[in-house]
């Protein structure tokens, strides 16, 4: 899967990747020359006291070396250009991919592990990218290259390369099939750090409210100490490793210099060659270890690419129609038609034969007990899930026909937890409709019911709005989300208990400023109270997933026992009269 991905993501920089080969090349050919320059100064200059060969030659020497670092500098440059390149990409491609996704892929893959390929994924890959391109180029040119120079300076210590370098290998080989396994359950547990911050961050006023600090301070400190022994098991060996290339590289050095000054005694071997096979004995060795180095990364970046794979490769069960309808005769009448869902794998379905029709304008009631499928039901008209059977119609046309962009204009969605994003109060009011003007925002304030405490911020329209809305209440909190559909004007009004958190007299004002100046809209309301929904023009009863009642108020508290019921539970009996 790593190799997919650099495959696909690394092609645009291509040029790139041509400019770091050649110029890592360069420089290591610069590398590979001046050994053997230093043995010509040796035999040819020192040797024979011929103080002009060593001034020349030791020119020819620094203007190589001048090379050799602007070739070095230049192939860095590039390699960094193009690794930071791939990651701004990768994390481009998975955010597109996450937003395609229906509610079902991201509830399997899990909110902390998303952010986690994103982020600790990505960056895996892309430092080795960036190893690659300043060490693993050379590699194998300085590796060759350095056998090649060595044997034509002398064959006959050539037998100690093939002792050291396939003892150095099989030694860093070793070392890493262990690691690999360790890298893979080091993301993982990331995944788990991150979830349960991410719960403690999120639920820290309920672990506050139950005195649960020392639970989740024991919950936290058992997730980072599973990670951290982990990362510590990895880090010992990778700590055996650079001990085991010095002691080959040590070990080796002496081996040259013992069997050399033999052969140079014997007068077999130039003292100056003697110098430059050990140069090149150590590059080879160098290159080796670089090798090796990129083979401790590599494991790592393979984990997380099949990671990333997994992200990129996953479809959303919510397929768009490559050439929806983006034109609708209708007014906003929805439809649904023998429409069953079921999550994967369970054994029952959350709804089950639902047949009913919202008419364009009509204000349509959902109320059942908790668990009956209400918000799974009003999730399958904007397509956070789709029907496993059935079809659920907008204005006479299936929304999996619908163009997205189309559906989601129709609809002012207020989920059942209204999130607020971190801005200002305008910033969040315009989320729908950009170039809302003030006024709009204000009148959308006024039927919300939110106008009063928006204008007691300090800054009113501009007043900052923390990350979630957590600087309001929740009453607050609903009454934004709702300003914020209001503010939109879609045909289509879908209250998810958006309600819950006002008082039965802010509730009453609100449905009857909707009523007021949203008439000629389609509205869907999920409440659990009565009060709320008893005027609406159509309620529908749930329980287990299907439909038990429908009517008005008045023919379901006669017909309907599950909804005479929940009046009973609720209202008074004058009220309930």
């Amino acid at each position: 899967m790593l190799w997919w991905i650099l495959r696909r993501y690394m092609r645009p920089y291509a040029k790139l990747l041509i400019a770091v080969g050649l110029f890592q090349a360069a420089q290591s050919i610069a590398s590979l020359y001046l050994p053997s320059l230093v043995a010509n100064i040796i035999d040819n200059g020192v040797a024979k006291g011929d103080v002009h060969y060593i001034m020349v030659t030791g020119g020819v020497m620094l203007i190589i070396t001048l090379v050799q670092v602007a070739c070095a500098i230049t192939a860095v440059y590039f390699g960094a250009k193009a690794s930071m390149s791939l990651g701004r990409d990768l994390r481009g491609a998975i955010f597109h991919r996450v937003s395609e996704f229906s509610e079902r892929e991201v509830s399997s893959f899990g909110a902390p592990s998303l952010i986690t390929r994103t982020t600790n994924d990505v960056q895996q890959v892309q430092m080795v990218v960036l190893m690659t391109c300043t060490l693993f180029v050379a590699a194998p040119i300085l590796a060759i290259g350095g056998v090649v120079m060595a044997m034509k300076q002398d064959l006959g210590l050539s037998w100690l390369m093939a002792v050291s370098v396939p003892v150095l290998l099989v030694s860093i080989g070793l070392i890493i099939t262990r690691m690999v396994p360790l890298f893979r359950r080091m993301q993982k547990r990331i995944d788990a750090v991150n979830l349960v911050l991410r719960e403690q961050l999120t639920g820290i006023r309920v672990i506050r409210a139950f005195v649960r600090e020392d639970l989740e301070t024991a919950r936290f400190a058992k997730a980072n100490t599973e990670l951290t022994e982990t990362a510590l098991g990895a880090g010992r060996l990778f700590a055996l490793m650079f001990p085991i290339v010095m002691m080959v590289l040590n070990v080796s050095s002496v081996a040259v210099i013992w069997f050399g000054g033999l052969r140079v005694a014997d007068g077999t071997m130039e003292v100056g060659a003697l110098v430059a096979y050990l140069s090149y004995l150590l590059q080879i060795l160098m290159a080796v270890m670089m090798a090796t180095f990129m083979g401790v990364m590599l494991p790592r970046a393979a984990v997380s690419g099949d990671r990333i794979g997994e992200v990129l490769t996953t479809e959303s069960s919510v397929v768009m129609p490559e050439h929806g309808v983006t034109l609708l005769k209708g007014k906003g009448t929805i439809e649904f038609d023998g429409v069953s869902f079921s999550y994967p794998g369970a054994e029952q379905p959350v709804l089950r034969d639902l047949d009913f029709t919202v008419l364009s304008g009509q204000t349509t009631a959902i109320i059942g007990s908790t668990g009956a499928g209400k918000t799974t039901l009003v999730n399958l008209l904007p397509r956070l899930f789709d029907a496993t059977a059935g079809t659920v119609k907008v204005d006479g046309v299936d929304v999996k026909e619908l163009d997205p962009d189309l559906l989601w204009s129709r609809i002012g969605l207020i989920p059942q937890k209204p999130y607020l994003f971190a801005g200002s109060v305008a910033s969040n009011l315009r989320y729908g409709k950009p170039d809302a003007t003030d006024d709009e925002l204000w009148a959308a304030l006024r039927i919300a019911q939110a106008a009063d405490f928006v204008s007691e911020m300090a800054g009113g329209l501009a007043a900052e709005i923390a990350q979630g809305g957590s600087n309001v209440s929740g009453g607050q909190r609903q009454r934004l989300a709702i300003a914020r559909a209001l503010v939109k004007e879609p045909e289509i009004y879908v209250f998810d208990d958006s309600f819950s958190a006002l008082d039965s007299a802010t509730d009453a004002r609100l449905r009857l400023a909707l009523k007021k100046h949203r008439s000629g809209s389609t509205m869907i309301i999920i409440a659990q109270r009565v009060a709320t929904i008893r005027d609406a023009d159509l309620i529908i009863v749930l329980e287990g997933g299907a439909i038990v009642g429908h009517g008005t108020h008045e023919e379901l508290s006669q017909a309907s026992a599950t909804y005479a019921e929940i009046v009973a539970s609720q209202l008074t009996a004058e009220e309930a009269a």
